[in-house]
């Protein structure tokens, strides 16, 4: 069976900070729009999933030994049946994902937005299969956690309404929990309000969702995030002697937050929060949460690359778990928690690397991921040998429904995507290259197309408009000469912070620029708004129109060269 060439080029193969410095690793540590984590531990492996939105497939799940180099090893919604995305916008679809293991059965907890509500799935193995959702119904909230104590009763917590769904201000939410019966895979007994509010609930705290329980010498922990998920956003702790509480906040909250510092810092991390915590086996404590990079002017808090996967120690102090104090900063460069072990075949997710895909097996990488549920198979490795073909099809990505896309998550502030393509367009309609896109209404689209009867290479911004070929707007065209057309095209977008340039090639390693210093921050998640980050975009279609035609794709290859990891 042939392989996907998977490689890195610099840094090595492990989360280093260099290859002189082995005593550290770099943050984030699964970088790029990977939110939401979650983490569990059996024996000396570790298990981390993330919220995936209207992306195919569902929730992915990752493995290490060491908490710093991960692997992704599936998804726990994989199965077009399990789940329909259809006329989603991005930002729905699947929140907060939990992860926990128990009696030789992993279960994911998460919430499928405006379709189906809360749910649960199991796997004996981790990297599946999973079974089919099965749905909770009578959980009303989100973010659903599993906790399994050691007198073998389990239960669930999630963020709710408020008292008689009467809420106070803006944001008032509550933590609520049921008893969960894991055999059966239903909630039992009576709900119960674990917090109301948040911490205190006179100085109206908004947004707190996303609990976790946890057990430590005899008592319960409660974490939460809270002030929601841009700058303001925490993580807070409360402790009880009993799991139905009361639960009592911790008097120096929050245990984790930046938004107290200078936002004009140099290189910034923001927005932390939505933690999850996990115990080694030699007793050290280590929190996973999301963090965001802005790039300059950071005080604008433009980031593109999405809210992602950090990793900081866990420090007890009089018998609460902290992770940042006073005006401390979340660092990017932390001691090594584990001796580093890495599996050679993974594909790296933290500091600078670099990757290519020259699509040299008969299956598509597990890396790459679709818009939306795909209803059938538009893409094939078999009709040319080590060519990734995509057919041209009418839905385009600023509709709501499955077009011909295949994504990679944007993982850096500096580097750049790039692809080469052997395309032919019959018509003006017809469009096929690299995107870099946040949202339908946000995103540009590098390609080769026609104008008239010459062919062409083209860049659009999409645009507002009531008909698929309105949603874009050229802003820079060049024409190809006739022994050009015959070659393949290489296209390329370069990321640097608050702007891209887009290149195109038709001779290798041979670079003309088309157009340089694109506006990065019409793509950032505070003027797209959402909750994911940008991802280029292998992307072919027919806006609207009816297509025979195909696009094939020869590789793909991604590279992210950011200052504070060199």
């Amino acid at each position: 069976m042939k392989k996907i060439i998977m490689f890195i080029l610099f840094v090595g193969t492990l989360n280093w900070v260099s290859s002189q410095d082995k005593k550290n690793y770099a943050n984030p540590i699964i970088a790029g729009f990977y939110p939401d984590p979650s983490i569990c531990r059996v024996g000396s492996d570790y298990y981390l999933v993330n919220s995936t939105f209207s992306y195919f497939p569902g929730i992915t799940v990752f493995h290490s030994g060491d908490l710093v180099n991960w692997k992704l090893i599936g998804y726990v919604l994989d199965n077009p049946k399990q789940f329909n995305l259809d006329k989603q916008g991005v930002s729905r679809g699947i929140f907060a994902p939990t992860i926990r293991y128990n009696k030789g059965f992993f279960y994911v907890t998460s919430t499928l937005v405006d379709i189906g509500g809360n749910f649960v799935a199991t796997a004996k193995d981790p990297a599946g299969p999973w079974s089919n959702p099965v749905w909770l119904g009578q959980i009303n909230g989100i973010d659903p956690s599993l906790f399994f104590d050691d007198d073998g009763k389990a239960y669930i917590v999630y963020n709710s309404i408020p008292p008689d769904n009467k809420p106070l201000y803006e944001g008032h939410r509550t933590i609520r929990m049921y008893e969960f019966d894991a055999d059966s895979l239903k909630v039992i007994g009576k709900e119960k309000m674990l917090v109301n509010g948040g911490t205190d609930i006179t100085k109206k705290p908004v947004w707190i969702e996303a609990p976790h329980i946890f057990k430590k010498d005899g008592q319960y922990y409660l974490i939460d995030a809270e002030g929601g998920t841009a700058d303001n956003h925490s993580e807070v702790v409360f402790k009880s002697g009993n799991v139905d509480g009361p639960y009592i906040p911790y008097e120096k909250n929050p245990i984790l937050t930046q938004r107290q510092l200078d936002p004009t810092r140099e290189h910034p991390i923001t927005s932390t929060g939505h933690a999850d915590f996990v115990e080694t086996d030699s007793g050290d404590w280590w929190g996973v949460f999301l963090g965001c990079r802005p790039y300059p002017p950071v005080e604008k808090e433009y980031y593109n690359t999405g809210r992602e996967t950090f990793l900081a120690p866990v420090k007890w102090e009089n018998g609460w778990p902290i992770i940042t104090t006073d005006n401390e900063e979340v660092q990017y460069h932390y001691r090594l928690p584990l001796p580093p072990s890495v599996d050679p075949g993974a594909v790296p997710h933290g500091g600078n690397f670099q990757t290519r895909d020259d699509f040299n097996s008969d299956t598509l990488n597990n890396e790459w991921m679709f818009l939306r549920t795909p209803h059938e198979k538009w893409y094939d490795l078999d009709r040319r040998p080590g060519f990734l073909t995509m057919r041209l099809r009418p839905e385009s990505c600023s509709g709501t429904m499955n077009p011909s896309f295949l994504g990679h998550r944007q993982q850096h502030l500096e580097g750049y995507a790039s692809t080469a393509i052997d395309f032919t367009p019959n018509s003006e309609n017809e469009k096929a290259g690299l995107a870099i896109f946040q949202n339908e209404k946000h995103f540009y689209f590098l390609c080769k197309s026609l104008n008239g009867n010459k062919q062409v290479v083209e860049l659009y911004t999409s645009i507002d408009g009531d008909h698929l070929s309105d949603q874009i707007q050229l802003i820079s065209s060049q024409e190809l000469a006739n022994d050009q057309v015959k070659n393949e095209l290489a296209l390329k977008i370069e990321s640097h912070g608050n702007m891209y340039s887009f290149f195109y090639s038709v001779t290798p390693d041979r670079w003309t620029l088309l157009k340089d210093s694109v506006d990065a921050s019409f793509l950032s998640t505070q003027i797209a708004g959402g909750f994911v980050g940008c991802v280029y975009a292998l992307y072919a279609t027919s806006l609207g129109a009816p297509s025979s035609n195909d696009a094939l794709f020869d590789w793909f290859e991604y590279r992210g060269d950011d200052k504070v990891h060199r």
